[in-house]
């Protein structure tokens, strides 16, 4: 079976950062493209960041651009996102999917537990 765990998210001031880990079992990294999605309250789920399975190219929404990282450590099953000069509007339940779209919610064949990140002003 394939599973999906978000962790490390928490409660942290505007500017500062989080690493946020999802972890992975029961497929390959090489067999899908691994996506980070978010969702606030009233919010569709937004693509935030993905990693691509055919060349590791890595993708990012325009509103995380030049402050978010996402990586991969295929040993360790694991995805990454580093979360740097976070904004209150960055609030939301992270969460992990995986299918073959990039950014597309529609596209994801499994998906994680998410991980609350909390930014205050």
């Amino acid at each position: 079976d394939v599973q999906l765990q978000a962790f490390g998210g928490g409660l942290v001031q505007a500017g500062g950062s989080l690493r946020l880990s999802c972890v992975a079992s029961g497929f390959t990294f090489d067999d899908y493209n691994i996506n980070w999605f978010r969702r606030t309250p009233g919010k569709e789920r937004e693509g935030v960041s993905c990693i691509s399975s055919s060349d590791g190219s890595t993708y990012y929404a325009d509103s995380v651009k030049g402050r978010f990282t996402m990586s991969s450590d295929n040993a360790k099953n694991t995805v990454y996102l580093q979360m740097n000069s976070l904004k209150p509007d960055d609030t939301a339940v992270y969460y992990c999917g995986v299918g073959e779209g990039i950014l597309l919610p529609d596209a994801m064949d499994y998906w994680g537990k998410g991980t609350l990140v909390t930014v205050s002003s």
